[in-house]
């Protein structure tokens, strides 16, 4: 029989391990991206991690729109260090694309250059995004690979109105923006680059 200390202190495991769970949201995604001809509809499993907002689940989302591809899944997230976001790897599982959300540093960056084809960071912290980038980007100007795209902390915070355990949602994309539409719903988003690819 286990004495009672352990019994407790199982049990407080067993309430933290369910508190640690992600919530699992359904989406029936649909892309049409005017900028690479790009039309398609996906259906997605979205985890959202017990420390990841609303907010930065549906810039994953936004994220896939805008890189949408047969070959391009969400990752464990902030579940893990060594994964980005998103990914998109071939059928030898070689890493095509390596999506990261925020402010990676330095380092990061020139690890996930040296792992993907390419590379893809985008922000959305607003005035500490563009402190973020003038901090970084001497570092990694030898990176060829490396795009850098910044969304509006209002925009994003708007995006997460859309967030429920089941989501219809339609993405148009065009250049510069993406338009993100439920069925009684839409939202402008605003992309700016910071660095392009070529």
């Amino acid at each position: 029989m286990w004495p009672p200390a352990t019994a407790a202190a199982t049990a407080r495991q067993s309430v933290f391990s369910m508190a640690l769970r992600a919530t699992i949201s359904k989406l029936e995604l649909h892309v049409a991206d005017m900028v690479r001809g790009y039309y398609a509809s996906h259906g997605l499993t979205v985890a959202r991690h017990p420390s990841e907002t609303e907010e930065r689940m549906m810039l994953r989302v936004l994220a896939f729109a805008l890189y949408a591809g047969e070959g391009l899944t969400f990752t464990r997230g902030l579940s893990t260090t060594d994964e980005p976001s998103l990914w998109e790897k071939d059928l030898t599982g070689s890493i095509l694309t390596w999506i990261d959300l925020g402010h990676p540093d330095e380092r990061r960056i020139l690890q996930a250059s040296g792992k993907s084809d390419k590379v893809v960071v985008i922000c959305y912290g607003g005035n500490a995004s563009q402190v973020w980038w003038q901090g970084v980007q001497a570092g990694v100007a030898r990176v060829r690979n490396l795009s850098v795209l910044a969304v509006s902390p209002d925009q994003v915070q708007a995006l997460a109105r859309f967030a429920q355990r089941n989501m219809t949602l339609h993405v148009t994309i065009e250049e510069g923006t993406a338009l993100v539409a439920s069925a009684d719903d839409s939202v402008s988003v605003d992309i700016s680059v910071f660095r392009g690819l070529g």
